[in-house]
């Protein structure tokens, strides 16, 4: 393997002191809990944008993009691209998590549906950030060691320093930190999704040279040999939209703007850089299959596609760069789950359970320890895992089973406690006692199939619904109170105490999806686009971007044929 050079180092130390020296200047910001949890709710579009895109791509992303499209051509691309048919949704559902006014997932679960299915969250959710972090951390340290030689830096020695960085800034500066520290690594993370293509297509010749190589099957965007039919994008589509909602760090990536639209913008558009990326990963791909057969080489691993490219593309310097890059990839999203983690232990289990009359000083502490704790407790758990993948599928499935609860409870005024229960629970008994009869054994982690989670989400939405309606409705005041704030603008400031906030419909901001059962009234047409202005126009809008990036891969898939 090449050296890795006093070049490459430097990059990399460079990268490493720049970044931490940034989020610990940006951290002179935090002088509150709402700072340190919530950026005070003061970031604007673009950083909003970075720290979506940012915390949404990881350092495993590339990698196994790149080796699927080696594997079986570009239309493995649908694997990653399976919230692509979803993003546009995004835009509808970035206020709710404003609107709810609410610090974590865990208060909205409380606020919706009561304490104890608040609290089961919760755990739920810390450990999704202990195992989540954990498996970032040691990808992230296996790929760094091998670029660095394999004997220079052990990928433990890897997730210690990368955890020492992030762990700095992310202590002292809070959401604050970890948003701008996003937005800059998130053109590292760019880079690194198309540096590798143009040494690459030297190497193969062109677009000529990858054609005369590779099967045409390869160059096409959708096709039955990539193991991704028009069932399987369904499927996958649902568990995107679905999962979403109970993502833990949801709410960090919707409420912290400095109005709702800023929350719109970067969520929708910052997942929509990722997909625009994911070409570059998938072209890559593609590279390497026409690099390893044009060479008469041989991959014993698909996911060995990346580094092989970085391997015999990068000159010194690159390589560092490169390292860089899936550091940043993986740091941004570590940084604002160590927020996440402390913020949903200080407000639903210190504050709920133990100190409720807790000062905002010793609240902010709270958060700051808590938050140091449980990353550590993911450091632990990365030095000790050998496999990341098992971890990775765990914690993508799991939380579309909690997202039944959630997305209901937003759309179904009649939703209750008792259906919340039984969506989550059936939909997990279903999809496991489905894997157990397809694979013929039990365990904790099933290799992803369309058909046991389509079982288990159409049980559950089921269960969801029926015990919903035969059970007691929730309190009355407290249906209410969630969703008088679901149909009120959050844009308006400083307003007097006790006036409450204007309605979102006179600012053409009611929101399209909320009580979807409103549907069926002629109350709800009147009006209709004055109404929903926001919604329609940011919607459609979504839409066409949508339209144009599968476009454009469809565009790049032309060329030379």
């Amino acid at each position: 393997m090449a050296a890795f050079t006093w070049l490459d180092w430097t990059v990399l130390i460079g990268y490493f002191v720049g970044i931490t020296a940034f989020g610990l200047w940006v951290s002179r910001k935090i002088a509150s809990s709402g700072g340190y949890f919530l950026g005070d709710r003061r970031l604007p579009w673009w950083v909003m944008m970075g720290q979506a895109f940012g915390t949404g791509t990881h350092a495993e992303n590339p990698v196994a993009q790149a080796g699927a499209s080696f594997d079986k051509g570009f239309a493995t691309i649908w694997y990653q691209w399976k919230n692509m048919l979803i993003t546009p949704f995004y835009w509808l559902m970035a206020p709710w998590y404003r609107r709810c006014e609410c610090t974590t997932v865990g208060e909205l679960v409380t606020e919706r549906y009561g304490r104890s299915l608040g609290f089961i969250y919760t755990v739920f959710a810390l450990s999704y950030f202990v195992f989540s972090q954990g498996a970032m951390l040691k990808g992230a340290g296996k790929v760094v060691s091998v670029a660095t030689g394999g004997e220079m830096i052990s990928p433990n020695g890897v997730v210690v320093t990368m955890t020492v960085a992030f762990l700095l800034y992310g202590f002292f500066g809070g959401l604050i930190a970890s948003a701008y520290t996003d937005f800059v690594q998130g053109f590292l993370i760019i880079f690194m999704s198309f540096m590798l293509i143009p040494a690459g297509l030297t190497a193969v010749g062109g677009f000529t040279g990858m054609r005369e190589s590779l099967d045409p099957s390869f160059f096409e965007i959708y096709n039955r040999m990539s193991g991704v039919d028009g069932f399987t994008i369904a499927i996958l589509t649902l568990n995107g939209l679905v999962g979403i909602t109970a993502q833990p760090h949801i709410l960090s990536m919707n409420a912290t703007g400095r109005s709702e639209r800023a929350g719109r913008v970067g969520q929708t558009y910052g997942n929509m850089v990722k997909r625009f990326c994911t070409i570059g990963w998938a072209f890559t791909g593609l590279i390497v299959a026409a690099m390893v057969l044009q060479r008469g080489d041989a991959l014993p691993d698909k996911e060995n596609a990346f580094g092989y490219a970085s391997l015999h593309l990068l000159a010194p310097g690159l390589t560092g760069l490169l390292v860089a890059c899936v550091l940043a990839a993986n740091m941004s999203t570590c940084s604002n789950f160590m927020v996440n983690s402390g913020a949903l232990f200080t407000r639903n289990l210190y504050l709920g359970y133990f100190r409720p009359a807790a000062g905002d000083r010793e609240v902010l502490l709270v958060g700051r320890l808590s938050g140091l704790a449980l990353t550590m407790l993911g450091v632990l758990f990365a030095l000790s895992v050998g496999q990341v993948l098992d971890a990775f599928l765990f914690t993508e499935t799991l939380p579309a089973f909690f997202g039944i609860m959630i997305l209901g409870g937003f759309l179904w005024r009649r939703a209750n406690r008792y259906g919340a229960w039984a969506g989550v629970l059936v939909s997990m008994i279903v999809y496991y006692v489905a894997n157990y009869q397809m694979w013929g054994k039990l365990q904790l982690v099933y290799k992803w199939e369309p058909e046991p989670f389509a079982w288990s989400m159409l049980t559950g939405f089921a269960a969801f619904i029926v015990l919903s309606l035969v059970t007691p409705a929730e309190p009355k005041e407290r249906i209410e109170r969630f969703f008088d704030n679901m149909r009120r603008s959050t844009d308006q400031e400083g307003l007097p105490a006790g006036q409450p906030k204007p309605l979102a419909a006179d600012r053409g901001q009611e929101l399209l999806l909320v009580d979807v059962t409103g549907w069926f009234t002629a109350e709800r047409w009147r009006n209709f686009f004055s109404r929903y202005r926001e919604d329609l126009i940011g919607f459609l809008l979504a839409w066409a971007t949508v339209a144009l990036l599968i476009g454009l891969a469809w565009g790049l898939m032309q060329i030379a044929k």
